[in-house]
């Protein structure tokens, strides 16, 4: 288990039971569609505990929106591709238990030092030096940025923004999941020229306007990487592309413990009979299904006799966020030597991040040493992407006259959205159908974690799910603190009118 260094993270007790599977007699057989986070996490989590796994995977690669495929520049060099930049946070406790598996002391993973978040008046914040322990980190941060002035503090309405420093879940999404995240700013006086850089940044991590995007899924956001946890907001990254680093060497270890893994093997249904389910012509006893929304949706939608209809409703209301662009450039000359390896923008559409890939992963920095170039990376959320090279010649001029020797252009439209009123709705990782569990990021778990974490957390808790029903022993779970810091405030949270 990968400890941290926050003191009062909690740590869920595994569920108890037979030490192996195979003590039962017949191993049971499960299959896991998906082969991401949640799928391999769910995957290891049954294979560990002596289960027959088979992982399904519709692309030829392991890892799925965090994964990546070979491609060729113009010359002919083959280069790995991804969707892009991925932050793997301190407290991202459950994923980091998974790559361990393969690297115990997560040497594969290398620190950002800084990641300065940029707004249109050319204005920088970092969280570079500051404090990790909540909630001094929140306000040497504020203390120190030129986008929130010490006024600023005065004009917050602190009853109404209470929700923020007291975060449990699910509390949170009864309190605020009927506010959109820009409203509840508003709501609070949160500073206008600050939102950009300190809440939208957050937003815009899950493809979203705030428009659109719940208030208590920002709440826990900022819980999980702020105010609930001493990990601090600093983040580690592969040092190699994803499925060197990470990928697969997970699919060797699961091999290793007797997993299948079929990747380029898509699935269009499931079926169930007496003896169990049938998926791609086999029968298995148990089926986790880690797909993105599409791919749950299109799955249960063509499996009329799973599940209930609330249920199989729950999975239809399921919705995806808006397109995504990750654009890589292959540059005939390094970037300035002070640019960060990942700057974060707020207020420049279309562009939100970019990465110096060569700063910090092996693959782009050889590319780099060979031919004194650069690798660089550029993002759109809830974009086209238009414009995108502009702005960065704008911000980064010396790329202006680069000549450009490779470039890759990726647009998806498959990460969940979490809209207003949406999170009582979703559905969790059990299911109304015996043997069958969710896993995923779209899937409700109620702690307090986002985006590949939570991909992880429900992959174990799927997994667990599972091995309970067979009286075999599970794997605990770690969250940050499932309440705030400040539990001293609770008491005003119960009687505050929160924003309507």
């Amino acid at each position: 288990m990968i400890a941290g260094r926050d003191r009062r993270a909690e740590t869920h007790p595994a569920p108890g039971g037979l030490t192996d599977a195979g003590l039962l007699g017949r191993r049971p057989r499960a299959a896991v569609v998906g082969g991401g986070i949640a799928g391999l996490t769910a995957a290891t989590g049954l294979a560990e505990r002596g289960a027959d796994v088979t992982v399904f995977e519709r692309e030829d690669y392991l890892g799925g929106r965090a994964g990546g495929w070979a491609e060729r520049l113009p010359d002919g060099t083959g280069v790995t591709m991804s969707r892009g930049f991925h932050a793997f946070f301190r407290q991202y406790y459950n994923l980091r238990a998974l790559l361990s598996r393969t690297d115990p002391g997560l040497d594969r993973l290398v620190p950002v030092p800084d990641y300065p978040l940029l707004d249109p008046h050319g204005r920088t914040d970092t969280f570079a030096g500051l404090p990790r322990t909540p909630p001094l980190n929140a306000l040497a941060f504020a203390l120190r940025s030129p986008t929130f002035r010490a006024r600023d503090l005065l004009r917050l309405d602190g009853r109404q923004a209470l929700p923020l420093a007291t975060v449990s879940v699910p509390r949170v999404y009864e309190q605020l999941d009927h506010l959109d995240a820009a409203s509840f700013l508003g709501a609070i006086n949160f500073p206008e020229a600050a939102r950009h850089l300190a809440f939208e940044v957050f937003s815009r991590s899950f493809f979203a306007d705030p428009g659109e995007l719940s208030a208590a899924e920002l709440a826990t956001m900022f819980h999980l990487y702020f105010l609930g946890s001493s990990e601090g907001l600093l983040f580690d990254v592969p040092a190699e592309p994803f499925p060197q680093a990470l990928w697969n060497p997970l699919g060797d270890y699961l091999s290793g413990r007797r997993a299948d893994i079929r990747c380029g093997t898509a699935i269009s249904r499931i079926s169930r009979d007496a003896d169990g389910f049938r998926v791609d012509g086999s029968r298995f006893d148990a089926v986790v299904l880690a797909c993105d929304v599409a791919g749950l949706r299109r799955i249960v939608a063509a499996s009329p006799g799973l599940g209930t209809p609330s249920w199989r409703a729950a999975i239809e209301g399921l919705r995806t966020a808006p397109p995504f662009v990750v654009r890589r450039l292959w540059l005939d000359r390094p970037v300035a030597a002070h640019r960060p390896a990942f700057l974060g923008t707020g207020g420049l559409p279309p562009l939100d991040n970019i990465s110096v890939l060569d700063r910090y992963e092996g693959e782009a920095r050889r590319w780099a040493g060979r031919t004194g170039g650069s690798v660089v990376e550029l993002h759109a959320y809830a974009s086209d992407g238009v414009g995108l090279d502009k702005r960065l010649h704008e911000l980064y001029p010396e790329t202006a006259d680069a000549r450009v020797l490779g470039e890759l252009t990726v647009t998806r439209e498959d990460c969940p959205l979490f809209p207003v009123g949406g999170f009582f709705s979703r559905p969790g990782v059990a299911t109304p159908e015996p043997g069958l569990v969710l896993a995923g990021d779209a899937i409700r778990i109620d702690l307090p974690v986002a985006l590949m974490e939570r991909a992880a957390t429900t992959g174990w808790a799927a997994a667990n799910e599972l091995l309970t029903g067979w009286g075999v022993a599970g794997h605990p779970l770690r969250s940050v603190p499932n309440r705030g810091r400040l539990r001293w405030l609770d008491r005003w949270v119960a009687g505050s009118r929160l924003p309507r």
